[in-house]
């Protein structure tokens, strides 16, 4: 077995002297092509800084779009080829770091390459070369999960979650909340859900098995639990905004809300068993992990009842607005067909009056014709 390793790792060490080669010979991005190779290498350590430096700067807004799309494409080709589940994570771990540090025209662009096609899908990634493999291949399709559900969201959210400075209302040294502590009810009603499958990707980011203790999977959960803490927060204030405006919505909005308070209930006490697990590990021992309580259960029937006797409809504003409508857009046929029978009567008697001052002249013109006609009619009759 330990044969067999070495001779995996010589043959990791060859395939990366001769990609970095062809690069150097082939490629139009040959520096680029070469600092992606290097920090998705087959070596068991984390990508190393001054490689990530490199593909962060040929990714940053001062290049052409066409130049950032080549690097996602470079990292979606190194993604999809591999079958080794070292390549893969240190891969995605470039793919997240840059997502987290880098310039927001490699998300913009990653969204629009995603469209086409899903680089972070690896359902049926695999590396059985060894039972740690296997383990560690289990956690990296997780992980891409996790990238994936990270873009969904900001996608529905059209903000980063990570990137979001919490404001402050006034000043003092309270903390601050995050942005869905002001959104509407429909925004919110959107972004919650959104927000929730995210935490439930990241839950899921627990590894098992051999992965457990490996320093390559510790050091990309640490990234992923460094996000756990703003996600939280701005599903903890959205929460909050949203036991606010519940009394106040219709029954399917009051349905959403309701099972979103569950939802986060559960959540909470997941992502404490999550904390738990990981505050065993090394490189989570300096995070300062936050002490987390679920909404109380005893408002859960408030609201239960609520939803009950809620308006089926719409809320208390919109059926005194809507009706209004009704009446403005039928009154005005009502009072258009009701003076309409006035004007017609009034432009009759106007008509009518003419005719008896018109005659006089009528009258003095039709005798002298009438007499000659009359004569002509009497003698053709008689």
């Amino acid at each position: 077995m330990a044969s067999m390793q070495s001779w995996r790792k010589a043959y990791g060490a060859i395939k990366d002297t001769t990609t970095v080669s062809l690069a150097n010979i082939n490629s139009d991005f040959k520096d680029l092509d070469v600092a992606i190779v290097k920090a998705t290498n087959h070596v068991e350590c984390p990508p190393k800084e001054r490689h990530l430096r490199k593909i962060a700067a040929a990714t940053s807004i001062a290049r052409p779009r066409a130049d950032i799309a080549y690097c996602i494409h470079a990292l979606s080709r190194r993604l999809s080829k591999t079958r080794n589940w070292i390549v893969a994570l240190k891969t995605l771990v470039v793919v997240h770091r840059l997502l987290r540090e880098g310039d927001p025209t490699f998300r913009e662009e990653l969204l629009n390459f995603t469209q086409r096609g899903r680089i972070l899908q690896l359902s049926n990634f695999k590396d059985d070369s060894s039972p740690i493999a296997w383990d560690c291949s289990a956690w990296v399709r997780t992980y891409g999960q996790f990238l994936e559900e990270r873009l969904e969201c900001f996608r529905i959210l059209k903000y980063d979650v990570e990137a979001e400075r919490l404001s402050k209302q006034g000043q003092g040294p309270e903390k601050g909340h995050s942005r869905t502590r002001d959104l509407d009810s429909q925004d919110l009603l959107e972004q919650l859900p959104a927000l929730q499958q995210l935490l439930y990707r990241l839950v899921g980011c627990r590894p098992e098995g051999a992965a457990n203790n490996n320093y390559l999977v510790q050091y990309a959960l640490a990234l992923v639990l460094k996000e756990s803490f703003k996600i939280y927060c701005a599903i903890n204030d959205g929460i909050i905004n949203l036991v606010d405006k519940f009394f106040e919505m219709a029954r399917h909005e009051a349905l959403k809300a309701l099972e979103i308070y569950r939802r986060a209930g559960q959540q909470a006490g997941n992502l404490s068993d999550f904390y738990e697990n990981c505050r065993g590990l090394e490189l989570a021992r300096n995070f300062q992990f936050p002490t987390l309580r679920e909404p109380p259960q005893t408002f859960l029937v408030t609201m239960e009842e609520y939803v009950r006797d809620a308006p089926r409809m719409v809320p208390v504003r919109e059926p005194l607005e809507f009706p209004e409508r009704l009446l403005l857009t039928y009154k005005p046929e009502e009072s258009e067909e009701v003076p309409e029978p006035d004007p017609v009567e009034e432009e009759r008697p106007p008509v009518e009056e003419p005719v008896p001052v018109q005659p006089i002249p009528e009258v003095v013109s039709p005798p002298t014709k009438p007499v000659v006609a009359d004569t002509g009619d009497l003698l053709g009759l008689k």
